[in-house]
């Protein structure tokens, strides 16, 4: 692992300094891990979801709280593990082990949070109360398509310096602003601490070679009006390597699928690529090239490298010959793609290191000063397949290893790699245009990712005229740096015009024992250096806040008892900043020397992309009441205690405006211990700053060529639809748009609580929650998508017109001869795609969360507590529009393969990474120094739409349960000992693996390995 940044060895040194400033201390005994620990007095008062201090209004309110027993039982070692134990929380769209890792992902040590599923952007994330600054690189997600989105990063949160995880599941703009439209995660961390403690962890996934280190250190002090807390926590994890897991260890899992009737022929689970080292050629001629009379091309050039085995129109290696047309992706060329995971990581390793500290001084019985100063950095190492050729390019005639070269170099030396015998080349030779092809030779992307994020805040609270008040500043930046190795197209084509050994051979094929990876016939390690480059992609956000804020529980006196009020005002000013490389930017561009062709991107296997950088100011001012109603002491029949929370939010934007939105929240308790509880509340989000300030920028997309997958079929080449191979990769050319309206949403909820007053205490503690929700949201940004304009142009394209935003080059005579017989008019190969940032139609998702929990202390057998967690999906409406609806009807109607794939034209439910049902349970037991604790945590089936049987029916993703446990013991009284806790324990004990799908695995649900396990020392001063 890499050396971490020398900001890193400053944020541990004053934290170390931190640490010597408190010897005096260290002999003091701090709270264990089981006890509630004293919180500051902000703590104390307010709970997410109101600003007012003091007032029971939180009532009304569905929040989740996982304290710090509870956070243990989950054994969580980072962000995300502690997210995915929440059962509200949906699947995880940024993840290393769950997207595609282009330089145009959020790559290295960063997850997303995505609460009810509706999307990353949709949950705000709190830290301490206020907000944080989301991670600086975007990405599209699954639900997007190429729309860039921004997401806070679950792994900057410290899991083992929260105290507790407030989880809002209700709408909350009208109190917190934009993103809220879900709700709000509330990241409480630990303070207030007096004394010196010291842990560490390692674990390791059972079977990999996923390993890790775990140390933190928490430290504080207090003194005479204050106190000073922090802590220091390092990891350090190896990679989980894809050869660790037979659904990771290879591209190609029909094998998998052998079993499944419907699914046994499909191709779907053969996800190797089509760029390989055995290249797709294409000489620049319109009649076939023969040697001694056999074909070597197709009329229109084309012709490709294989093994001899595979065939042999004329050889031009040891074992390697050329052979006529393009590869085929069925048959035995199959063998001829590449494995992508041959070699390469499934999560990267990481080095990851988190510095917080916060304190509080009274300046005067009426004023204390508070501040933070939080600093993350993270490191990661990831190993990807080898760079492919995505932007065509042509290979000079002068080229020394060019089979139609010239007869006689510039220089007048024999071309000895000239084939003898050729018709159709002239003397001095044809440039070959290079297709599909991957730079094998070049070795593996290794990417590098450095993550940082700092947080500094400073602020003012106290008492006035009955208000408590409260202002801060608070300045928080964020900043990625993405390097990977890549190949530049103006050293490489310079390369290919060599007419010396070190020119770059394209035409020695990879390995003839292992076709679908490795190459065994490289060319120099002179070429490879002069056509490799560094790929660099740096991001930015910085967030730039201050706010003022007051709130009374007891404005004045009501009938029902006092009224809460709360106001404030909000000052925002947001930056984001996307710097790409040169060779990306438009900075450096590549002119083709032998057709003149001008390409944005310089680089072979990314696409264009213009830098992108906004700005915008956000002003807000907010007011909350809390109204009682009904008090008990009013005595009226069903109609224990009723209040109200009553708020509204004014925000103005500086890039599109005003924003005003209300909510109203009620809870009444009809008898002391049965509480009913609704609200209604209208959220928006704000557009991202990439989303309106991008220029149009170009991304790889690929799938079939749905089009000539009918020809195929027409013409008998293939049995069914879903046997088609004709894979093609093309750019999708994306607009942004500045005029694009925010998303608006409603949220509704109702729900009862119920604390059982008649059982005895021997039974415990008992308390039953039910929540039934509602969202709906309109004008979500989103695409057609690439795939869908596709689909469009074949339906188009068999009723006599076609899609204009679907770019195709003029048939060739390969194409023309590809259609005959077919009924269908030859096209040519597709060129890119348009596509722009609009205000789709609305979605709609309801649901039911229910809970239970459970605490009975004092007994002879121990202290227990138990929760269970239920989160059910209802409904997940979705319309997709006109252009969706009418292919979908097409498709009924037979006017296109009912195999056709669509996006899910309404009811998400149950499919892909939306389960109708994620349940979490915790149970700990404890007495003395012992201490055992459990977690259960189920999802239910999914179906995978894009993998369809025979029959058109979706492949189901199964169900699966797994349960953590561990065991603690607490040494007290040993002398050197004492005050020393030792854990041992294991996540997914029953070493289940995730479900299968065509992919291996969903990486947005599950993790892709098994049994974890864990120990622990803990040592207290």
């Amino acid at each position: 692992m890499r050396t971490m940044h020398k900001t890193a060895l400053l944020g541990s040194a004053a934290m170390l300094t931190l640490l010597a400033s408190a010897p005096g201390a260290w002999a003091q005994t701090a709270p264990a891990a089981d006890e509630p620990q004293a919180a500051s007095s902000l703590d104390d008062v307010v709970v997410v979801g109101s600003q007012i201090r003091g007032a029971a209004v939180n009532a009304a309110l569905p929040v989740t709280v996982l304290n710090e027993e509870q956070i243990l039982a989950t054994g969580a070692v980072n962000g995300d593990d502690l997210m995915r134990s929440i059962p509200q929380m949906g699947d995880v769209l940024f993840s290393a082990a769950n997207n595609p890792q282009t330089s145009n992902a959020a790559r290295g040590d960063v997850n997303s949070v995505n609460l009810r599923s509706l999307g990353v952007g949709n949950t705000l994330v709190l830290l301490n109360g206020r907000r944080i600054i989301t991670h600086p690189t975007s990405q599209g997600t699954s639900d997007t398509g190429t729309v860039p989105v921004l997401s806070y990063n679950s792994n900057a949160i410290p899991v083992s310096g929260t105290g507790r995880v407030e989880v809002l599941l209700d709408g909350a703009a009208a109190i917190y602003g934009a993103d809220a439209v879900a709700g709000v995660v509330n990241t409480v961390l630990r303070d207030n601490f007096d004394g010196l403690r010291i842990q560490t962890q390692y674990g390791g996934a059972e079977g990999t070679h996923l390993r890790e280190l775990t140390t933190n250190i928490f430290a504080g002090r207090n003194f005479d009006r204050g106190n000073l807390s922090g802590f220091i926590d390092y990891t350090d994890r190896t990679a989980l390597l894809a050869e660790d897991q037979d659904y990771t260890a290879s591209s190609n899992l029909r094998s998998l699928f052998a079993n499944e009737p419907g699914f046994d022929t499909s191709l779907d689970p053969d996800g190797r690529a089509t760029r390989g080292a055995w290249a797709n050629l294409q000489a620049r001629t319109t009649t076939t090239i023969r040697r001694n009379g056999t074909a070597l091309t197709t009329s229109a050039g084309a012709f490709h490298i294989q093994p001899a085995s595979f065939g042999c129109a004329t050889p031009v290696g040891t074992d390697i010959c050329i052979a006529s047309g393009n590869a085929s992706a069925n048959g035995i060329q199959r063998d001829l793609r590449y494995d992508t995971q041959v070699g390469t990581t499934v999560t990267p390793e990481v080095e990851r290191l988190n510095v917080f500290v916060a304190g509080h001084y009274e300046l005067s019985p009426d004023v204390e000063a508070f501040g933070e100063i939080g600093f993350y950095q993270a490191t990661t190492q990831n190993i990807q397949p080898p760079t492919i050729s995505l932007n065509a390019i042509w290979i000079p005639a002068s080229n020394y290893w060019n089979p139609f070269g010239p007869v006689t170099f510039a220089n007048g030396q024999a071309n000895p790699n000239r084939l003898s015998g050729l018709t159709g080349v002239p003397v001095g030779g044809l440039p070959v245009r290079l297709g599909n092809y991957r730079f094998n030779d070049a070795g593996f992307q290794i990417v590098d990712v450095d993550n940082y994020q700092s947080r500094l805040l400073g602020g003012l609270r106290g008492e006035r005229w009955g208000f408590d008040w409260e202002t801060a500043l608070v300045y928080s930046e964020a900043e990625a740096t993405d390097t990977s190795n890549a190949v530049n197209m103006t050293a490489l084509q310079a390369s290919l015009a060599l007419s010396t050994p070190d020119a770059y051979n394209p035409f020695n094929g990879g390995c003839v024992a292992t076709t679908t990876f490795g190459d065994c016939t490289p060319s120099s390690q002179t070429a490879i250096d002069a056509i490799s480059t560094e790929l660099v992609r740096v991001s930015r956000t910085t967030l730039t806040m201050a706010d003022f804020k007051m709130s009374r529980p007891d404005l004045m006196e009501l009938p029902g008892g006092p009224l809460g009020v709360a106001f404030g005002v909000e000052f925002r000013h947001e930056t984001q900043r996307d710097d790409r490389d040169a060779d990306l930017d438009g900075t450096n561009i590549f002119t083709d020397m032998v057709d003149g062709t001008v390409s944005i991107s310089n680089l072979s296997a990314v696409s264009s992309n213009p830098d992108t950088r906004g700005e915008r100011d956000v002003a807000s001012a907010y007011l909350e009441f809390a109204v009682p109603v009904v008090s008990p002491g009013m005595s009226i029949p069903l109609i224990h205690n009723l209040e109200f929370q009553v708020a509204g939010r004014l925000e103005h934007y500086s890039d599109f405006g005003d924003v005003a939105k209300p909510k109203i929240a009620m809870a009444l308790d009809i008898v002391d211990g049965l509480r009913l509880r609704a609200s209604y509340s209208e959220g928006f989000r704000a557009p991202n700053l990439e989303q309106t300030n991008a220029t149009t920028y170009s991304r790889l997309a690929s799938n079939n060529d749905y089009l000539r997958c009918e020809a195929d079929l027409r013409a008998g080449r293939i049995a069914t639809f879903n046997a088609c191979a004709q894979s093609v990769s093309y750019s999708l050319r994306v607009s942004g748009n500045p005029d694009l309206k925010p998303e608006e949403s409603t949220n509704q909820s109702v729900g009862l609580v119920f604390e059982p007053w008649f059982l005895p205490e021997t039974l415990g503690d008992f308390t039953f929650t039910v929540d039934r929700w509602r969202i709906e949201q309109e004008d979500i940004v989103g695409l057609i998508g690439g795939q869908t304009a596709v689909v469009q142009d074949y339906l188009a394209r068999l009723n006599g017109s076609s899609n204009p935003n679907v770019v195709r080059a003029a048939p060739n005579v390969d194409d023309i001869a590809f259609f005959t017989g077919t009924g269908i008019a030859p096209v040519g190969a597709i060129q890119f795609v348009n596509d722009g940032f609009v205000n789709l139609l609305p979605q709609d998702v309801q649901g039911v969360d229910f809970a239970v929990h459970w605490r009975l202390r004092d007994t002879p057998w121990g202290d227990f507590r138990a929760q269970v967690n239920v989160a059910q999906l209802l409904e997940f409406h979705r319309d997709a529009g006109p252009t969706v609806q009418a292919l979908d009807e097409a498709r009924d109607a037979g006017e296109i393969n009912p195999a056709t794939p669509l996006p899910i034209a309404s009811d998400l439910l149950a499919r892909n990474g939306r389960p109708e049902f994620k349940v979490s349970s915790t149970l700990t037991w404890s007495q003395g120094p012992f201490q055992i604790g459990a977690f259960v945590q189920y999802t239910s089936a999914v179906e995978e739409t894009g993998f369809l049987s025979t029959t058109g029916d979706p492949w189901i993703v199964e169900s699966q349960t797994t349960a953590n446990l561990y065991g603690q013991y607490e040494f007290e009284g040993a002398g050197w000992a004492a005050d020393t806790r030792i854990r041992v324990g294991a996540r997914n004990i029953t070493d289940e693996a995730p479900p299968l799908t065509s992919s291996g695995y969903l990486g947005s649900l599950y993790r892709p390995y098994g049994r974890y396990w864990y120990a622990s020392i803990t040592k207290t001063f």
